[in-house]
């Protein structure tokens, strides 16, 4: 079922040259330029170097579904290439086109985005001239559950006047961002699910204001984590992507296939730290044997193996159903990628950290960066909780159809 198509076949084999022949000798260079920079949210002319040859191999744009923007993969046939790139995270998908939120932005635009927005922000963004950032989370609501948020959206004449305060929207940092996806609500008197929407907003507009960009875990990344404000943001009211009240939809058609994404970036990672850890405990000795004879350590070689895999048939499953009977049908599967894929790759990690000792929780290794990285995961497009939630409902549900309907 799961086995790869002729084309994706060849992407694959021509993204793991690419990888081996230009990405991981480039990494030493890039954590050099960043060095040198002084600047965490400097973007390291190496980086450009690597899309340059990229688009040259043409290996660019390969998440897109639809052919007149890349190859038109499905899911099925994306999902290898997601998780050959998550092998390093901070370069691969950026040399190709493929980096969060720009791919699910990209998405949006093209399913969503009038004919204005689609030249103005879609083109240049297809041609990795510019970066994008999507402003979702508010630092004063509980926005695991998006019908919190408050940022108000309110028309005037031929605008809509922007007031809120936005946090975590990712990529606002990143040196070439230029414009926001930007969800907010409406009309509070609107049926729960229909007081949001969302607009494009140009980064430099008058009265947006990127405060801060928040570390994690104490690492300031790249792109970046922003919190941003927005003061009085006036926008025409062709900003509106859909229609108004569409916020809500837009986001469940945005998020599906950007968790297929992560999921296999996640086992990509998890992949190399099982390759890291396997090397570290093959070549130290601790009383007088490799650490790799221990039994502890063979036990959790074999269970990463085990988990690695699971995780894998469980995401590729649920590509699978993507594209086969569509997002919704596939939502039990989505959410349970989601929960799986980051919490197999955390555990491998934090296993192939302690293989390292010391040296796994520095920077002379990615096993740190890699940590942080993964533990955001379980938080970023709905904690864990909120998915085995909806998990739950929907078993209670099969066995009950009217459970949760009726009085207590």
């Amino acid at each position: 079922m799961f086995e790869l198509s002729e084309r994706a076949s060849r992407y694959r084999d021509d993204l793991l040259a690419f990888m081996d022949e230009h990405i991981y000798p480039a990494e030493a260079v890039y954590e050099a330029q960043m060095a040198e920079s002084g600047d965490p949210h400097f973007q390291p002319p190496v980086v450009e170097e690597l899309k340059t040859e990229a688009k040259k191999r043409g290996l660019w744009n390969l998440f897109h579904p639809h052919p007149e923007w890349g190859p038109g993969l499905t899911n099925l046939e994306y999902a290898p290439l997601a998780e050959i790139m998550g092998r390093s995270a901070h370069l691969a998908p950026e040399a190709t086109n493929c980096s969060a939120p720009d791919t699910g932005n990209m998405e949006v635009l093209t399913l969503f985005g009038t004919e204005e927005h689609k030249r103005e922000w879609l083109a240049p963004l297809l041609a990795g001239d510019i970066r994008s950032a999507f402003a979702m989370t508010e630092p004063a609501v509980a926005s695991s559950d998006a019908t919190n948020i408050q940022l108000r959206m309110e028309p005037d004449g031929d605008d809509y006047v922007l007031n809120g305060r936005k946090w975590w929207t990712s990529n606002a940092l990143h040196k070439n961002c230029k414009v926001l996806i930007v969800m907010g609500k409406t009309d509070p008197t609107a049926a729960v699910h229909r007081q949001q929407s969302m607009m494009v907003v140009p980064i430099d507009a008058p009265g947006v204001t990127v405060q801060r960009g928040l570390p994690v875990f104490g690492y300031q990344d790249r792109e970046g984590h922003a919190e941003v404000t927005f003061e009085n943001v006036r926008v025409p009211k062709t900003a509106l992507l859909a229609g108004e009240g569409d916020g809500f939809m837009i986001s469940q058609a945005r998020l599906g296939p950007g968790r297929i994404h992560h999921c296999m970036r996640s086992i990509g990672m998890a992949e190399r730290a099982l390759d890291l850890m396997i090397d570290r405990a093959q070549s130290r000795l601790t009383f007088g044997e490799p650490v790799a004879n221990r039994a502890n350590i063979q036990d959790w070689i074999a269970e990463a193996r085990i988990e690695i895999d699971m995780a894998r048939l469980l995401t590729l499953r649920a590509a699978y159903l993507m594209d086969t009977v569509g997002n919704k049908a596939a939502r039990t599967e989505i959410a349970a990628i989601k929960v799986a894929a980051p919490n197999v790759a955390l555990k491998v990690v934090d296993r192939a950290i302690q293989v390292h000792g010391g040296a796994g929780v520095s920077d002379d290794f990615p096993l740190a960066s890699m940590y942080a990285h993964l533990r955001t995961l379980r938080l970023a497009d709905g904690p864990d909780e909120v998915h085995k939630r909806s998990i739950a409902q929907w078993e209670l549900r099969r066995r009950d159809p009217n459970w949760g309907k009726k009085k207590s």
